[in-house]
């Protein structure tokens, strides 16, 4: 049987850890995943796109086991009372195929994407990194500046959004949740002005200018996560030239990411060999870093491994027959009403 994680019971295994407790041992088990970078099958994700948005099927596997995501992006769904990002995966078994879990995704695409960033910043930030701005509240903010608390110590927020109702909502969360001092900023500019790391999470659309090269200061790391798709970025592209670049798969992001606007030459590293110690990362205290992030399929495998584990240890979730059980595994037409006809005819013969 399949394990099948719905949104309740991932809300389950995430009140019941704790979101900062549940972030920092995703940010561990996707660090380990990342230091065995070279045993993975990995590609960049097929995309179908459409005027209004894109949906996604994000694959990796090593020897043990495959996951997929299928993920959408659509900004203007919040108008008609859906979110921006919808997601749910599965993760199988390489040696026979048998899908184990089919769960959620889309709580889980945030808490996943939180807990890279901050990873990602252990490795690339300033280690007396102490303040950080969030350009952009909306679904995923939250999430974003617990796991910089949580894993970096970060004491102080700057939050900005052209929409103040989505600075009330994260305003309102973290005042409820976190020690952190929230300082609401009256623009991009203002947020920005002496950060530590910026992490923009914006849902602009086009090739947008969130951050300027006149707002960055030595030293900065900067976490660009809302540009994630080919044509849509967040920074002036003389940010990314003044910068030392950093990406995920970087296949996948010179089409998606921040760098599609720059020369396909131009030098970036993969994170995993930051980790790994095989090239450096942040070089002096004074340079600039980014982490061009578009998000990676095996963020996802990670954080499905993760949550069968918790779900298997705490008895959450349901059993689904997602795919048939059989006495017979040849006989599959048996499952129809036909076939249990034709199998109680022989019986009475």
């Amino acid at each position: 049987m399949t394990r099948f994680i719905d949104v309740h019971s991932l809300v389950r295994l995430v009140d019941e850890t704790g979101v900062p407790q549940f972030l920092e041992a995703l940010a561990d088990a996707l660090r380990d995943d990342f230091l065995r970078w070279r045993e993975f099958d990995k590609k960049a994700r097929v995309a179908s796109h459409s005027h209004l948005g894109v949906i996604e099927l994000m694959p990796v596997a090593d020897d043990g086991a495959y996951a997929f995501k299928y993920v959408n992006g659509h900004p203007h769904n919040t108008s008609v009372g859906l979110p921006t990002v919808m997601a749910f995966g599965v993760l199988a078994e390489v040696d026979t195929g048998y899908p184990v879990l089919l769960s959620e995704l889309t709580l889980t695409t945030a808490l996943r994407t939180a807990a890279t960033s901050a990873m990602a910043a252990k490795a690339l930030a300033r280690p007396d990194s102490r303040s950080l701005a969030l350009i952009g509240n909306g679904s995923q903010s939250e999430f974003q500046a617990l796991a910089f608390h949580a894993l970096l110590g970060i004491e102080e927020v700057r939050v900005f959004d052209t929409d103040p109702h989505a600075t009330d909502k994260l305003v309102r969360h973290l005042s409820a949740c976190t020690p952190m001092e929230i300082v609401r900023a009256r623009s991009v500019a203002d947020a920005v002005r002496g950060a530590d790391i910026v992490t923009t999470i914006t849902a602009c659309q086009g090739h947008a200018t969130v951050l300027t090269p006149g707002m960055i200061e030595p030293g900065m790391h900067i976490n660009a996560v809302g540009g994630d798709s080919p044509g849509k970025t967040e920074l002036h592209p003389d940010v990314l030239r003044r910068a030392r670049v950093f990406v995920e798969y970087e296949a996948q992001t010179r089409v998606e990411g921040e760098i599609q606007q720059l020369a396909a030459d131009f030098p970036v590293h993969e994170l995993w060999k930051v980790l790994l110690g095989e090239v450096p990362g942040r070089e002096t205290a004074e340079q600039v870093t980014v982490f061009d992030s578009v998000g990676f399929a095996l963020e996802d495998y990670t954080a499905l491994r993760y949550i069968h584990q918790l779900a298997i240890e705490r008895g959450i979730g349901q059993k689904i027959a997602l795919v048939p059980e059989l006495d017979d595994p040849k006989d599959l037409f048996g499952l129809t009403a036909s076939g249990r006809r034709r199998a109680v005819l022989r019986r009475a013969a």
